[in-house]
């Protein structure tokens, strides 16, 4: 018999919803319907074809203790009880029983804590998991643990939104629902390959386009797929995009096309920043001019400028925009063009930012943040973020880290460093799905129920809750029932019987958010392939700032920093004769894959067609790489495995990009500490490597 159940997609912040045709505990199909708010009876491969991990030989079933963690601390554990014993990635380790589990982990927890101090354990995660065991992590580590070090992968991603955003306009989300973009007149798409990485918003952008309402401008610093869709097609140099946003500023203060009347009523510090711009040297697009290779940017800057300027518009960015050491600041210049326009609190206009997990924006909610609590409250003491967290295990302060979902080994910048700070824990606990890089560093593993297991919720990229639910039983536990059993050995007397009651309260602590949004809500949004946006009480709110901005004195704040000349565009205008050998690497997603793969490695239609990570290179360099099949990528930091090269129309000269799915090709080891300069995020869109021929 064949049942039909609606639920979320487990990839990216787009957040689709699905309906997936059951048969005897195993997944026939994974479509969605025409009526589905998101996903609109459109999913990409990934939704279509990533379920197939449930039933990998990767997927870990059980939890496991490592022996030679075991043999280290042999008078901490004199016995223990075991099923089996195990080999995982050429590691020896003790299959045991949850239970037991939890009351090793919690022994450890005492022990290092006692002796050292509760900070030297760090809470990492969270992003890929409902929010129910995101907020009981930062409660655990939090209150249990009294550690004040929790983190999620937004640091590798959107920290920079949500602080500049904040400091503008008070919220660090998206303003608008994806279905806005049909109302919209024009669209500015900075720093993302929409299409790829967002395909569902992307054919969003494109259907309204073909619809003839609907003008686009793509600014990025490769030609990507949505650039044929798009009147403006601005390939910039890198590390650019706050000198664009300034300079399209510029042009809307210079020809006085700024809507008076909107920063008069809503707005704050408009004349400090107005003076600041318009005396910047950086900020005249007259600057491109000096610019060999980019020249043509000086006269399509402002026409781009005036056309936002004059109609009901929307800025989407990616991560093109935040992983660079001025992405908070590019943000609050984002943030300023709208405020500049009055291009926000309405339909059809307004800012969003793509962002990359199926439960990121959900993660930073729920206060799995170290500067922020639940309901984005201020905690009473600020922990560190997860760069400065392996900089304290390397300091030998941090001896303990609990890792949910987030494949650290693989994701983070300045892996050399990264894996040398694994090493060294005296204990690192991992909740994960899969087997993967940061497994092979583990402790104690804990095999957790995917998304496509349990029931929760998750937050979309526009603010929208989903409840998901068992698409397939699993005998495993959910992230929050590992937590609650670690946390009731170290006696504390936790009662949570199911995710609903564990929401119950996050409705009470995150009221401001989450008020009115109970399962019954949820449920009944679920069974019409929809949910809800937050802020919700009585109803939701698909569109803030309508009236008031959700900052203190209920005004948008704008927000000036001065463009930094810096790298390629420095090296450009200075005549700088860079070695032959020398190129600006960029890197970022394809669409067959997610992240690191683990989970779409494991469905053949998506593995086939990308086994690897492929170097793409201008073809205006292609003489430097004619004799060239492999080579490698190195820096100071470390070095890329041999990567096969493509030749392509769609990069500038002097300029790379890769992906970094695969473990195997060590992408990330060549990237450093080089962050966003308030949030620490990695500048992984813009690393100069140099070249060496391999074959």
């Amino acid at each position: 018999m064949i049942k039909k159940v609606n639920s979320v997609c487990t990839y990216c912040g787009v957040g689709c919803e699905i309906s997936v045709e059951i048969a005897n505990q195993n997944i026939n199909r994974i479509c969605a319907e025409k009526n589905f708010e998101v996903s609109r009876g459109e999913l990409c491969i990934k939704g279509k074809e990533g379920y197939k991990f449930l039933n990998s030989p990767n997927k870990i079933r059980g939890a496991f203790i490592r022996a030679s963690f075991l043999k280290k601390n042999s008078k901490l554990f004199k016995r223990v009880q075991f099923e089996k014993i195990v080999t995982l990635q050429g590691k020896s380790f003790l299959q045991v029983d949850y239970s037991e589990a939890f009351k090793i982990v919690a022994q450890k927890i005492k022990e290092i804590t006692s002796s050292e101090s509760p900070n030297s354990f760090a809470g990492i995660g969270g992003a890929r998991t409902n929010c129910e065991s995101s907020y009981l992590f930062q409660k655990f580590t939090r209150e249990i643990v009294k550690s004040p070090n929790v983190d999620n992968c937004a640091r590798v991603c959107h920290s920079p939104s949500l602080r500049g955003l904040k400091a503008t306009i008070g919220e660090g989300a998206s303003t608008n629902p994806f279905s806005d973009i049909e109302n919209s007149e024009f669209v500015i798409i900075i720093g993302s390959n929409t299409t790829e990485a967002h395909p569902i918003v992307g054919n969003k952008i494109i259907k309204a386009k073909k619809k003839g309402k609907l003008e686009i401008a793509s600014i990025d610093i490769r030609e990507t797929q949505i650039f044929k869709s798009s009147k403006y097609k601005l390939i910039i140099p890198f590390e650019a995009n706050l000198l664009i946003l300034n300079m399209l500023a510029f042009t809307i203060l210079n020809e006085n096309l700024e809507n008076q009347e909107f920063i008069k009523n809503r707005t704050e510090n408009f004349e400090e920043y107005k003076k600041s711009i318009l005396n910047d040297p950086f900020a005249n697009p007259t600057f491109f001019n000096k610019i060999k290779g980019y020249e043509y940017l000086a006269e399509e800057i402002p026409k781009l400028a005036r056309e936002y300027a004059t109609k009901k518009s929307m800025i989407l960015w990616g991560l093109g925009v935040t992983e660079h050491q001025d992405g908070s600041q590019a943000v609050m210049a984002i943030a300023n063009l709208a405020l500049l326009t009055g291009n926000i609190g309405k339909s059809g206009a307004g800012l969003i930012p793509l962002r990359g997990q199926n439960n990121v924006q959900g993660a930073c909610d729920m206060g799995m943040l170290p500067y922020f609590k639940p309901d984005y409250q201020t905690p009473e003491k600020t922990g560190l973020m997860t760069p400065e967290i392996f900089d304290e295990v390397l300091n030998g302060n941090v001896k303990m880290i609990w890792n949910i979902g987030e494949d650290l080994a693989h994701i983070h910048p300045n892996l050399n460093k990264v894996h040398k700070a694994l090493e060294k824990l005296d204990c690192l606990i991992v909740n994960e799905v899969m087997l993967n890089e940061v497994t092979k560093f583990a402790d104690i593993i804990f095999g957790v129920r995917s998304a496509y297991e349990k029931e929760g919720v998750y937050i979309n990229a526009e603010r929208r809750l989903h409840l998901s639910q068992p698409l397939v039983d699993s005998d495993l536990p959910d992230d929050w029932q590992v937590i609650q059993g670690v946390a009731n050995a170290l006696n504390s007397h936790w009662h949570y019987q199911e995710n609903e009651d564990i929401w119950s309260e996050v409705q009470k602590v995150a009221k401001n958010r989450f008020a009115g949004a109970d399962y019954d809500k949820l449920r009944t949004k679920r069974r019409e392939g929809s949910g809800l946006q937050w802020p919700i009480f009585e109803n939701e709110t698909p569109i803030l700032h309508q009236e008031t901005f959700r900052t203190e004195k209920g005004l948008g704040k704008f927000v000036y920093q001065s463009y930094k000349l810096r790298g390629q565009v420095q090296e450009i205008l200075e005549n700088q004769n860079t070695s032959s050998e020398y190129f600006y690497l960029s890197t970022g997603r394809t669409i067959r894959h997610y992240n690191n793969a683990a989970q779409t490695k494991a469905s053949s239609k998506l593995a086939k067609h990308h086994q690897e990570d492929i170097l793409l290179v201008s073809a205006e360099d292609k003489d430097f790489f004619k004799s060239m099949r492999l080579v490698k990528l190195k820096t100071k930091f470390g070095e890329t495995a041999p990567l096969q090269i493509k030749i392509t129309n769609k990069l500038k000269k002097g300029t790379l990009f890769a992906t970094f799915h695969h473990s195997k090709s060590k992408i990330n080891f060549i990237f450093g500490d080089v962050a966003d300069e308030l949030t620490k995020t990695a500048q992984f869109k813009s690393m100069k490597v140099k070249v060496i021929k391999i074959e």
